[in-house]
Parts: C-alpha cells; structure tokens; sequence
C-alpha cells in the first residue's frame, strides 16, 4: 500500500499557495538589481516548494503550515517568520513522528528547533559571504551593522515563542487537523 495521504494530494488551498508562490518568485526575478543575489535569495524557494509539495502528496501539510510557509521580502520580519514558522514545522513533526503531547517539553523543543535553523541560515550566510567575497554582500545584507546576525537570531527567538505562545490557544485546531492527516494516511506495509 502506498503511504501517501490522499486527501493531500488534491489540496486546492496547497495548489493555490504554490501557484502563489511560484509566480511572486518570478516575479521577484524581473528587475533584480543583482542576479547573484536574486538566485541565493530564491534559491530557498525553488528548493522549499518542490520539498513542501512532495511532502504534501506523500505525508500531508496541515492547513496551518501550509499557509505559513509563505515567503516575504523584509528582513526583519523574514527573521521573525523564520522562527515562527519552523515552530510550526517542529511541532507538526515531533506530533507526528515522536510520543511528545501537546504541551510538556514540545514547546520547548520547538523553540529550539527554530532557532538551531537560524543558526544553521546565518552561518550559510556567512560561509556565501566568505566564499564568494564582495559578490555576496547584498546577499548577506548586514547594511553596516555588525550585529546582524544576532538581531536575526533575536528576531527567530521571538518569532518562535510568539508562534508557539499565540498557538497556544489554536493547539486543538492543529491537533484536529493533524488527527485528519493521521486518519486518512493509508496504512504502511507490515504495521
């Protein structure tokens, strides 16, 4: 038996989000002051998509991340999301693939899930900024400021505790939409 999630595949909310996303990615591409720049920034995308897709046909998103996987263009608020979004992910993960219950050590582990992301993102950052020299720079973004990094991982903290904080009282949304993935997943071979 297949282990996909039937009800996924067909998502109209999931195909709208894609097609969304994939038409501001292009057009993003029109009028890039930097082409270097526009491919490390889009890179992310064009790598997400196709990875959020598959995993959507074969495992299943619930609603609540698909939307929040949407991208934005200011920095700031890219790095608040890239806190509050990955809480998200942490959390529909763990639910789905540990014994952890709402509530207890989850909210933690998510927050630094989240934040071992960020960490991850800046050093990428750095590593293309060290690599590729002054060509890397408007991808780096600091603006001068020599604490960038750590405002964008302040930024993520935030952004992580916020999330988990405000779906606090959403918890039993997403526990309803993650029971729907788990009741219409097929059931794998040999279980």
């Amino acid at each position: 038996m297949s282990d996909a999630a039937p009800g996924a595949r067909r998502s109209p909310l999931g195909a709208v989000l894609v097609a969304t996303v994939v038409a501001a990615t292009a057009l993003s591409r029109v009028g890039a002051a930097d082409r270097l720049t526009w491919w490390l920034e889009a890179s992310w995308v064009l790598a997400g998509v196709p990875l959020a897709a598959w995993v959507g046909t074969r495992r299943g998103i619930t609603p609540l991340l698909q939307v929040l996987l949407a991208r934005n263009h200011y920095d700031r608020l890219g790095h608040f999301m890239q806190g509050f979004v990955p809480a998200i992910l942490a959390r529909e993960l763990l639910r789905r693939t540990s014994p952890l219950g709402p509530g207890g050590w989850l909210p933690v582990l998510c927050v630094a899930c989240a934040l071992a992301f960020s960490a991850i993102f800046e050093m990428l950052e750095w590593g293309a900024s060290v690599s590729l020299g002054h060509a890397a720079d408007a991808f780096l973004g600091t603006q001068g400021d020599p604490w960038d990094a750590q405002w964008d991982m302040l930024c993520c903290l935030v952004g992580s505790v916020a999330s988990i904080g405000a779906f606090a009282g959403l918890t039993d949304v997403h526990e309803r939409q993650l029971r729907r993935l788990g009741e219409r997943r097929a059931p794998r071979p040999g279980a």
